[in-house]
């Protein structure tokens, strides 16, 4: 069986021949110009073809119609080191394997004329001598290089069209003419251009042009969920089933760009190419710069097996960007993946496919799989709380695995802290992070509100079960998520309500920046909404609405255009909500402006009660930490003051300064004063005798 270092050196040898023929060609010429007996001219016969039946074996069948436009090459297997140029399993008397020179004529349509203009300005780059008798087969010492008027002169059946811009020397860019104003064409001096020089020498790599553009896309090492494999099985099908120059764009619809990326790279193989990823901004919006890149990929895609995946998930369709790529993706060559979240409108037949996370059952058998028979147990909860891909999967339960180092009983804490590392959601300037401290013993409610919010804890938890074991999943579409709203005054707890429950669920908790969702822009509110919940719906966080009445608030009369799409942004927010499969609490002190329909979808609403004395002596005595030095404290007195527990706090935080600077413990005089200070803060009435110790005998009293 023939290998790649036996092809590279009989492609070497075969090169070395060229060479020396046209060395050969050009002395002679150099002969004859210096008015030598000119005689028979050697021919520069570059090595014939070998016979036909070896392309059957060199090349891929199936990838026969991957590439458009004029040139339409079979495209082949990458050999070792990054290198394209094939050798076939042919029998070891078969004939040789193309050399490269006739590999690159055949797939990018020269004629023996063009051909021969390529291999003599590649040899300026092979071989040092060639400069020289250049100089000399032109008699003009100051023309040490190759011209179009040259090769006229050199070769048999010159052909003048061979300088068009439309013939392939030119619109490949294999060759660059050094022209200017003050030389005509035909004498201009000719390079050949690099990458296409490798290439006869048998490295084959991507233009370095484009390899700063792109990514190559990770080939799959394990067998897709069924789902996604039934997807890119439908995809290859009609691939294969396509017309030569008429392959579709494959439109690859949702919002999970790891799931569409997976199934591009798999349908790449099996057609006996590689993906590279692209983002839609790198394309250029210049008709000049777009076209060299555009040719330089057809190019590429006639050397090397090549698919290209573009990335214009966030792209906006009819801005700038979107308007290049539209117009780029009408030419592009070979097979095209575009990553978009809803259908783009092309110039070109589309194949538009809806790409969506492996199904909750098949991600329980990619976990059960990636950390093995003996630990599957440990996937239990991650399994419920995580919509992960198969990759993020992998990649999670091999961290934990290795970090366990066969521990079982460390191995489910350490796989949920891998998850919540890799699922920390990307939610840009939408939302912070909330630090979650607050336990069970913090909240200070009515029995009947903490049982409600036990009640929230636990049907987080236990939702895998209810929907996929016991089979409620199979009969609802939507209101997997659950909705909560927390209402209540500011400061009677919610916040921390949400602390608590993301606290015992081991949950990240965010909270959501209303100023930078809503945008004045049309359509952007919906778009800002869009990424929050898809990226929060992955990380299996929780969302945390305050002041939710500014963002849910009542759908009004449309008077204008501005009213219309605010009725749409609320729209859409109900459905989206509705659609979520987290916990999202929204936390307002106005339930009263909220939307009645986005009421009636809320499975649980929690009303936080404005602390009564019993509920504030009760926050005053777990205001100040155990480490804290104190005097004597009335906490009854104290617990009179009409305040809500976040005041109750802000004022021991506020005491403990007080006490710290005077060197004192935190007693009644750097409470009181402390309080005194909230209550013009709050723009209450202020009654001096309020805030006034005295003492020992006040304390006995």
């Amino acid at each position: 069986m023939s290998t790649y270092a036996d092809w590279e050196r009989a492609n070497s040898r075969v090169l070395a021949d060229q060479l020396a023929l046209l060395r050969a060609r050009l002395e002679r010429l150099a002969r004859t110009n210096a008015g030598e007996t000119r005689g028979d001219s050697a021919q520069v016969a570059l090595s014939p073809a070998p016979s036909s039946a070896w392309l059957g074996r060199l090349f891929k069948r199936d990838a026969r119609a991957l590439i458009g436009g004029a040139v339409t090459p079979e495209l082949v297997t990458p050999a070792p080191a990054a290198v394209a140029v094939p050798v076939s399993d042919a029998p070891a008397d078969a004939a040789s394997p193309l050399p490269a020179l006739t590999i690159l004529v055949q797939r990018l349509g020269l004629s023996d004329f063009e051909r021969d203009v390529l291999l003599l300005c590649a040899a300026m780059e092979l071989d040092t001598r060639i400069a020289l008798l250049c100089a000399q087969a032109q008699h003009d010492d100051s023309k040490p290089y190759p011209t179009f008027a040259l090769a006229m002169a050199l070769f048999d059946q010159p052909a003048w069209d061979a300088m068009s811009p439309e013939r392939p020397l030119r619109y490949w860019r294999l060759v660059d003419v050094a022209s200017s104003a003050a030389q005509p064409l035909v004498g201009s001096l000719l390079r050949a251009d690099e990458r296409i020089v490798s290439y006869l020498k048998g490295a084959n790599y991507l233009d370095e042009r484009i390899a700063p553009l792109v990514v190559a896309l990770a080939e799959p090492t394990f067998e897709l969920p069924s789902s996604q494999q039934s997807i890119a099985d439908a995809i290859v099908d009609r691939l294969q089933n396509a017309e030569a120059g008429a392959v579709p764009i494959v439109q690859l619809l949702g919002s999970d760009a790891a799931s569409k990326q997976l199934i591009a790279a798999c349908v790449a193989e099996r057609l006996g190419l590689r993906a590279h990823r692209i983002a839609a901004e790198a394309i250029p919006a210049t008709l000049a710069e777009q076209e060299t890149l555009l040719r330089l990929w057809q190019r590429e895609c006639a050397l090397l097996p090549l698919a290209l995946y573009v990335d214009a998930f966030e792209t906006d369709r009819v801005g700038p960007a979107g308007v290049a790529l539209q117009r780029a993706l009408a030419r592009f060559g070979g097979l095209v993946f575009l990553d978009t979240r809803e259908p783009w409108p092309l110039d070109r037949a589309t194949l538009p496919v809806d790409i969506a996370k492996p199904t909750p059952a098949e991600q329980r058998v990619l976990w059960n799989q990636a950390l093995g028979a003996d630990h599957a147990a440990a996937a239990d909860r991650p399994a419920v709380h995580f919509d992960f891909g198969a990759n993020a999967i992998r990649a999670a339960a091999g961290a934990a695995l290795a970090l366990a180092q066969g521990d079982a009983q460390k191995l489910p804490a350490l796989l949920w802290t891998q998850c919540i590392a890799g699922a920390r959601p990307v939610l840009d300037q939408l939302a912070q992070p909330v630090e979650t401290k607050a336990r069970w013993d913090d909240l200070e409610l009515p029995p009947a509100e903490k049982a409600l919010l036990r009640q929230i804890a636990d049907q987080v938890e236990h939702r895998g079960t209810v929907y996929d074991d016991w089979g409620f999943r199979a009969r609802m579409n939507r209101g997997l998520g659950i909705s909560v709203l927390f209402a209540g005054e500011s400061g009677t707890g919610k916040t921390m309500a949400a602390e608590v429950i993301a606290n015992e669920l081991g949950l990240l908790l965010y909270r959501i920046d209303l100023s930078a969702v809503v945008n004045k822009y049309i359509g952007e509110t919906e778009k800002n909404l869009r990424r929050l919940f898809d990226a929060a719906e992955a990380g299996g966080a929780i969302l945390l609405f305050d002041e939710a009445d500014a963002l849910f608030g009542k759908r009004g009369e449309v008077k204008d255009s501005h009213d219309r799409y605010s009725n749409i942004e609320v729209n859409y927010l109900l459905q989206r909500m509705e659609a979520f499969r987290g916990l999202a609490i929204l936390a307002t002190n106005m339930k009263s402006a909220l939307d009645q329909a986005f009421l009636r979808r809320l499975r649980f609403i929690v009303r936080f009660p404005f602390p009564g004395v019993v509920e504030r002596e009760a926050i005053w005595r777990r205001a100040l930490p155990a480490a804290v030095r104190t005097g004597a404290i009335d906490h009854a007195r104290l617990a009179r003051f009409n305040l809500t527990g976040a005041s109750i706090h802000s004022i021991a935080l506020n005491a403990a300064f007080l006490a710290a600077r005077a060197g004192l413990p935190v007693g009644m005089p750097m409470l009181l004063e402390a309080a005194r200070l909230e209550f013009r803060k709050l723009e209450k009435p202020v009654n001096e005798g309020d805030f006034r110790w005295l003492g020992g005998a006040e304390a006995q009293a």
